[in-house]
């Protein structure tokens, strides 16, 4: 069985963990320690694109008791980017790194069967047999992600998560890694805090299970990531509540959407004190803790990365759109014609009888085009982003010239296929804020919060935090919000009642 799932990027800043310990407020914590990395991490990472989901890993954990019935895991930091934990699987327990993943809810380890994949080789395996509370499953599976898959078979045993032991854990044994994303990966495996609704065959996450076994008091988890590279700490992944030395104020709490993902809606988006106009009837955001960077539309993210001087790949269907169809565009979109027509009309996307190949214009990478028309695509796409950068223009009554050349501005800065834009580091200071709305509450993000920095003086390297990422509808267009913005505000998943809660982070 396969299931895609959505992002995360690999990116800067490497770290090792250390487990704490014990504490009188019974809280389980998995402690993070920082290093920097040199560039080398960063191509390494550009391996790995968005739709790898694998942007973090945790390391290492324990439990603290001083009374409190909440169980918290340290977190090891990995470029800023990726935050990692122990498990234990098994009797006695066989230890594995796992990234603690929002976005998935499988848990997966090599498997002491995988022979062929040379990422197994560089792990740790789980071996069923030195389990004495192994039992056999055997049933085939496999999960594909945007650049690797990894297949095998489910298995069942206990699983260690600091001092809280779940019994009787379906699990997959992945026999197969084939993707390079796992070799270069500071992680052995998954463990996914998803819903049960995008769990490959069905298998009940183990969260649930810590639910349903009475192991936590509140059927609540939440994450703080350590942001400050001063210290060694990580940040904590608390299951059963939360400790209220990682916030600030109080929660703002949203309902969930839909079920599968921690999905939400979420209000305009703002960059400096400018609506972008593209969220402001509302769009559809995850909270992903394996996500790195904070991911969202091509069109809005490359206006984005133009407004802080971002650089990327120029586009050259984007460019030559501007010059020979710009004007076209415009007196379109002057004359009335809908924005969702435009591009149709100036016969670069076309109707396969009463619908558009490419209809949602706010979509503009990934489609599911349902004409017969297929070699059109690529100006299509870039088409429909220009409409939406003129139409954003038209509303602040800048002239035909002007307009034309911010678009054509807007052309050089869309992002690499990577996803990857680097920023000046010495601009840092004068790049705006960039505002969330989210239950009509601004979620600010400062330039030091969403630019992401590695090395030292004229070794330096800062990368936008914004990564184009296209979702196609009926699920997007939508945001995931990962740990940039989890960084900057704490972050509760409330399952027993539906919602996420955001703080300001202490």
């Amino acid at each position: 069985m396969e299931k895609k799932h959505l992002c995360a990027a690999l990116l800067l800043l490497a770290i090792a963990c250390s487990v704490l310990p014990a504490s009188s407020d019974n809280l389980l914590r998995i402690g993070l320690k920082k290093h920097h990395v040199d560039v080398n991490s960063i191509n390494a990472a550009r391996v790995a694109r968005l739709q790898d989901r694998y942007g973090k890993h945790l390391n290492g954990l324990e439990k603290k008791s001083d009374g409190s019935d909440v169980d918290m895991v340290p977190l090891k930091n990995y470029l800023d980017a990726q935050y990692y934990g122990e498990i234990g699987i098994g009797s006695p327990p066989q230890k594995f790194k796992v990234i603690f993943d929002t976005g998935s809810s499988n848990l997966w380890v090599p498997s002491s069967r995988c022979y062929f994949s040379i990422a197994c080789w560089f792990h740790h395996k789980y071996k069923a047999g030195k389990s004495s509370t192994y039992t056999r499953n055997g049933k085939s599976c496999s999960i594909r992600y945007g650049t690797g898959s990894i297949s095998g078979h489910f298995s069942q045993d206990n699983v260690q998560v600091g001092d809280l032991v779940v019994k009787d854990q379906v699990f997959i044994e992945a026999t197969r890694e084939p993707s390079i994303t796992f070799i270069i990966g500071k992680f052995d495996g998954i463990l996914g805090l998803g819903f049960q609704e995008i769990s490959v065959g069905n298998a009940t996450p183990v969260w649930y299970n810590m639910v349903d076994q009475g192991l936590v008091k509140e059927p609540v988890f939440s994450f703080w990531f350590n942001r400050d590279a001063s210290t060694k700490e990580g940040g904590e992944l608390v299951f059963g509540g939360v400790d209220p030395k990682h916030f600030k104020g109080n929660h703002t709490y949203v309902p969930l959407t839909q079920k599968g993902y921690w999905q939400f809606n979420m209000g305009d988006f703002l960059i400096g004190n400018t609506s972008t106009g593209y969220c402001a009837g509302g769009c559809a955001a995850i909270v992903d803790s394996g996500t790195s960077l904070l991911a969202g539309p091509t069109t809005i993210v490359t206006q984005l990365n133009h407004a802080i001087g971002a650089e990327g790949v120029v586009s050259a269907e984007c460019k030559t759109i501007v010059s020979q169809y710009g004007e076209v565009l415009w007196d379109l979109l002057v004359s009335g014609v809908r924005p969702d027509q435009v591009c149709s009309q100036a016969g670069l996307c076309f109707f396969n009888g009463a619908e558009h190949v490419s209809s949602n214009i706010r979509t503009v990478v990934e489609r599911e085009n349902k004409g017969s028309s297929v070699g059109e695509a690529p100006l299509c796409t870039v088409c429909e982003m220009a409409v939406v950068w003129i139409q954003n223009q038209l509303k602040q009554q800048g002239t035909k010239e002007r307009v034309l050349e911010y678009v054509d501005q807007l052309c050089e800065k869309l992002p690499s296929p990577m996803g990857e834009s680097v920023v000046d580091c010495n601009s840092i200071s004068s790049l705006p804020n960039i505002t969330f709305t989210i239950k009509d509450k601004a979620f600010v993000l400062t330039p030091e919060q969403y630019i992401l920095k590695t090395g030292e003086g004229i070794a330096s390297i800062c990368i936008s935090g914004f990564a184009a990422f296209d979702v196609p509808p009926p699920r997007g267009p939508l945001w995931i919000l990962g740990d940039v913005f989890m960084g900057a505000y704490h972050t509760v998943f409330d399952y027993g009642n539906s919602q996420v809660g955001f703080a300001e982070a202490a």
